[in-house]
């Protein structure tokens, strides 16, 4: 790959760029806990109140609403129904401009704004995420990405534009541009995929095993959403704390993006969001503690990474959701539904607690709070180290569905560690049944294969026909036959045969040579 081929992904494109804008309009009303181009003096507590609690609920209940649909009714899910989602979100940009000059109705407005504009919201996300799912992953996960990194841009160069406006801009020109760039990248969309023609219903054991495999992963990213609702509450009592909030939010996403975007460059990961979660959490409920005695002050530096450390947890939410909807073949709608409806269903549970005991801090019980707040921290603390502690979080031998892969696409392999004594034995954390066990995994290194590829490849270089590997695997036999098509484009083979005759041509012994510096890592004979 040359040097102009590497950096050109890193340019905006259809993709990237739609829901990078989508990102940052979607911040100037559901963010935070401000609205940073509408007139300060509407944004009374009642009014923000009453809006983001609508907006939040919604938005939660669209999420398990999906679900629900995908299952019972997956044909309509084939499709793109952009207009299902912009429509509402027009509509509840509409309302909000209304509430700035009608304010008798300014309420009413600002409630029935919410409600769309969560409905409308939801349905984007809906929309870019079948989008990523059904991309190659590392054109999917570079887009999701990028277009992290891309949105804070837009967003600040939205206070470049006259407040007045912008607002009439948002529903006018922005929505119409990101809901045009999800229907011209959708047309490169193969609908064939197994995850578009699976009727659930048909097999609904591998939809319940999805739902016991990920649910850990859901609840853990909504532990720091719920974190983000206490935090919105907070700024929604005070507008001028919510546009801090606001700014320090998209810094951290700015500078999230770029890490992601340098890491993921640089070398494959495979993480585990329970296992984040728990190294973390103990920092997070810490900084909570710290939220009384530092005040205000504190507060938007805080919002700021926090935020930062929940968009992380969304991007990987969504990455994972797009694995499982490949590997599984699965509908990227059920899946991130199940996630979504989980993860911002704890956030209206963070949001609604945060009013709660603000009101009772109103009532002069600021040291009750305090204590509630060390209770919880102590408890949390306790449980954390019940757990196993950071040795538990951190053990390589979790649960496989829980790892997301992010594979490389530079040119050059990254530097590899030479293996351990026992390299024969074991590589990753991993151990070997038999010789073909060993060049398989060699076969996985050499060509950058997902884990779930080289568990297909190992299945097939042993003879199992696809209806046997279907039901290992508890996927369907359509997503076989795709996860198939894929390692043979990669491997450069036509022919089971010819599979057979690669994986033979790896050498057991080049995982000695390797771990000698004689031989180049993985390389067949």
């Amino acid at each position: 790959m040359s040097l102009s081929k590497r950096y050109s992904q890193y340019l905006p494109n259809a993709s990237n760029l739609g829901y990078a804008l989508f990102l940052a309009v979607n911040a100037t009303a559901v963010w935070g806990g401000v609205f940073p181009f509408l007139p300060m003096e509407i944004q009374t507590q009642t009014f923000v109140v009453s809006f983001f609690l609508a907006q939040s609920l919604i938005f939660a209940v669209s999420y398990f609403a999906s679900t629900l649909g995908v299952y019972f009714l997956p044909g309509p899910a084939r499709k793109f129904l952009v207009w299902a989602a912009g429509l509402p979100y027009f509509l509840g940009w509409c309302c909000l401009i209304a509430a700035v000059y009608i304010d008798d109705e300014a309420l009413k407005l600002a409630i029935a704004g919410g409600a769309l504009i969560g409905f409308g919201s939801a349905g984007f996300y809906m929309a870019w995420q079948r989008l990523f799912a059904s991309q190659k992953p590392e054109v999917g996960n570079r887009d999701l990405i990028m277009a992290t990194l891309f949105a804070p841009i837009i967003y600040f160069a939205l206070y470049i534009i006259p407040i007045a406006v912008t607002v009439f801009l948002i529903p006018l020109v922005f929505m119409p541009l990101f809901a045009l760039a999800i229907l011209v990248t959708s047309r490169n969309t193969d609908l064939n995929q197994p995850m578009f023609e699976d009727l659930p219903r048909e097999h609904p054991g591998i939809y319940l095993q999805a739902i016991k495999d990920y649910w850990r992963s859901a609840f853990c990213i909504g532990a720091f959403a719920l974190s983000c609702g206490v935090i919105r509450s907070i700024a929604v009592e005070t507008p001028e704390v919510g546009a801090n909030v606001n700014i320090f939010s998209m810094a951290s996403m700015f500078i999230a993006g770029i890490a992601f975007a340098a890491t993921w460059q640089r070398k494959s990961l495979q993480l585990s969001v329970s296992s984040a979660f728990r190294v973390l959490f103990p920092f997070v409920i810490s900084a909570f503690v710290l939220l009384p005695f530092l005040g205000k002050d504190y507060v938007a530096p805080f919002a700021g990474a926090l935020y930062a450390l929940y968009d992380c947890a969304i991007i990987l939410m969504m990455i994972q959701c797009a694995q499982a909807s490949r590997e599984r073949g699965i509908n990227p709608v059920f899946i991130y539904g199940f996630f979504g409806g989980i993860v911002y269903m704890l956030h209206d549970v963070g949001y609604i607690m945060g009013i709660f005991v603000g009101g009772l801090s109103e009532l002069g019980l600021q040291p009750l709070t305090s204590i509630a707040l060390l209770s919880v921290y102590l408890l949390a603390l306790v449980y954390f180290i019940g757990q196993g502690g950071f040795k538990q979080a951190l053990s390589p031998n979790r649960a496989r569905a829980e790892r997301i892969e992010l594979i490389p696409t530079a040119a050059a392999p990254a530097k590899r560690k030479r293996p351990s004594a026992s390299a024969e034995d074991k590589i990753e954390g991993r151990g070997y049944q038999d010789r073909v066990s060993k060049q398989c995994a060699l076969v996985k290194k050499h060509y950058k294969l997902s884990d779930r590829e080289a568990e297909v490849m190992e299945l097939i270089a042993r003879g199992n026909t696809v209806a046997r590997i279907a039901e290992t695997l508890l996927v369907s036999e359509n997503t076989i036959r795709t996860h198939s098509k894929r390692i043979y484009t990669k491997l450069d083979i036509h022919r089971k045969q010819e599979l057979a005759d690669l994986v033979d041509s790896f050498d057991p012994r080049a995982l000695k040579d390797e771990q000698e510096g004689k031989q180049e890592p993985g390389a067949p004979l």
